[in-house]
Formats: structure tokens, C-alpha cells, sequence
């Protein structure tokens, strides 16, 4: 399997597929790149070489006790770039990961970098404060820790359903989703998982997104349970300079899968162009 070993010492595991112009995926929350292998095969039958690695302590890469937060995601997905020497990149990103993509290019900039997206994303940042009144309360993440730790297999299936909003009336979910958002989420370590809670919930990305001066899309489903459209996109969608945005009304934070085809042709049409 093809993996590299950080500089801190520890194997992350990635995916290369086909060729062409580079497009770098990175996961949210607990998953792993197997969540994109509807958009990278999709995308390597038209000429794109689709990269997307396993964030540490999910999937297949190591389960490590350091590095679990953002300024640690964002530096190994630049030492995976380094590593490949990645030129001229798409770089997209879904919930966690585009935090992961806006840490990135706040940290390492855009030398590499030709176009991002950020799908369903966690930007500018998620958790209520007293600058950020809009935000979710302290509590729900705290529940979230409560409940991975009490029962992270009972817990991963019942987030599964208002992931793909599979409690709306009328959705059409199929349980084996379900059940695939469930094995993929058991593959992440405890401690990471728990860890990625604060990573992804109270960091700040405001100064980040300002740093972005690519062609940059963002992306939302206007049903997005998760990550609600208002505390996040619409606010990034103002501190992106020029950035294109696309929202889906009705769709759900994991609509890569439930409205793959949809999103697959946005998303080519937009690399294409």
C-alpha cells in the first residue's frame, strides 16, 4: 500500500489514481479517502490523477497520541504534496478537510496550489463564542466526546443518518450508506477521533481564508445538519476574495454520495475550467 512516513515519524497511507492534472481530496470527520472513491474514479476516467490520503489516526494510517489537530493535518498533507512534488494542485476539501485545505494554504500558501473547493466545510470556524454569537454551543461538541467515548459504535450509527439526512421525510437512503459510514468511522482510533472534536469545532480559519488567492470554490447543501450553511459557507463565502460559491438546496452534508452525480459534474466543471 502506498504510504509515507512523517517527519515526526509516523506512516500515513494515501491513494494515487490515474493521471493527469493533480486534484488532492481530503476527508472529514471520522472517515478516510475511501469517502472520495466515488469522485476520484470519476475523475480519473477524465484525465485527472486523483490523490487522497488517510488523515492520521483515521483509515489506514497510524493511530498516533500527537499531532491531532490542524496545524498537524495541514503539515502532513503538505509533506504528502512535497513528497509526490504535487505542482498546480485542486486541492478540495469536505467538513474537516476544508479546514485541513484552509490550514494548508494559510500555513504553506499557494505555490502548489491552482484551485480549491471546500465542500460542506468547517470554515471560519464552528463553535459559539463571544465573538462568534452565531456559532454551535460548547455543548454539542462536548456530547459528541461524551458519546464516541461511552459507545463510538452506537454513536457512529446514529450519526450517520442526519449526515445523509436520512431523517428528512421522503429520503431515499439506502441502509448500506448507513452501513458504509459506519464501517469507514470504526477504522478511526479513539483517541483520534476524539482528539479531530476540538480541531475541527474551535479553530479559527478566518485568517486563513484570507490567505486565499486562487480560484476557490465553495460548496453546501442548504440541509446540511452537520455543518449549517449559515455559520459556515455563507461566512467564508466573504472572506474568500472572489470565491465562487454553489449551494444545493435540500441536499445534506454528505452529498458527495447521495447526489454523487450531481456534484461529480460541478466539480469537473469547475476543474476544467
Amino acid at each position: 500500500m502506498p504510504r509515507f512516513t512523517t517527519r515526526d515519524g509516523h506512516e500515513i497511507y494515501y491513494k494515487d489514481w490515474g493521471d493527469g492534472p493533480v486534484i488532492t481530496f481530503s476527508h472529514g470527520w471520522p472517515l478516510s479517502s475511501d469517502a472520495w472513491s466515488i469522485q476520484m474514479q470519476f475523475l480519473a476516467s477524465q484525465g485527472f490523477r486523483c490523490i487522497a490520503h488517510d488523515r492520521r489516526g483515521h483509515g489506514k494510517s497510524a493511530q498516533t497520541s500527537t499531532g491531532n489537530d490542524m496545524d498537524g493535518y495541514a503539515d502532513d498533507l503538505a509533506e504528502l504534496i512535497e513528497a509526490l512534488d504535487l505542482r498546480a494542485i485542486t486541492m478540495v476539501g469536505h467538513s474537516t478537510g476544508g479546514g485541513e485545505v484552509a490550514r494548508y494554504i494559510g500555513r504553506h500558501g499557494t505555490a502548489r496550489v491552482a484551485k480549491a473547493v471546500l465542500l460542506g466545510a468547517v470554515p471560519p470556524i464552528m463553535v459559539q463564542s463571544d465573538t462568534n454569537a452565531d456559532g454551535l454551543p460548547i455543548g454539542v461538541f462536548d456530547g459528541l466526546r461524551r458519546d464516541i467515548l461511552a459507545n463510538r459504535s452506537e454513536f457512529y450509527r446514529g450519526f450517520a443518518i442526519p449526515f445523509y439526512s436520512a431523517n428528512r421525510e421522503g429520503a431515499k437512503v439506502p441502509q448500506s450508506l448507513l452501513d458504509e459510514f459506519w464501517l469507514i468511522s470504526m477504522q478511526a482510533g479513539l483517541k483520534n477521533a476524539y482528539d479531530c472534536i476540538k480541531a475541527f469545532s474551535e479553530t479559527d480559519f478566518t485568517n486563513d481564508l484570507k490567505k486565499f488567492d486562487v480560484p476557490t470554490l465553495i460548496v453546501h447543501g442548504d440541509d446540511d445538519q452537520i455543518v449549517p450553511i449559515a455559520d459556515s459557507a455563507y461566512k467564508s463565502a466573504k472572506l474568500v476574495e472572489g470565491a465562487q460559491t454553489l449551494f444545493y438546496a435540500g441536499l445534506p452534508h454528505g452529498l458527495t454520495a447521495t447526489h454523487a452525480d450531481r456534484f461529480n459534474a460541478d466539480l469537473l466543471a469547475f476543474v476544467r475550467g
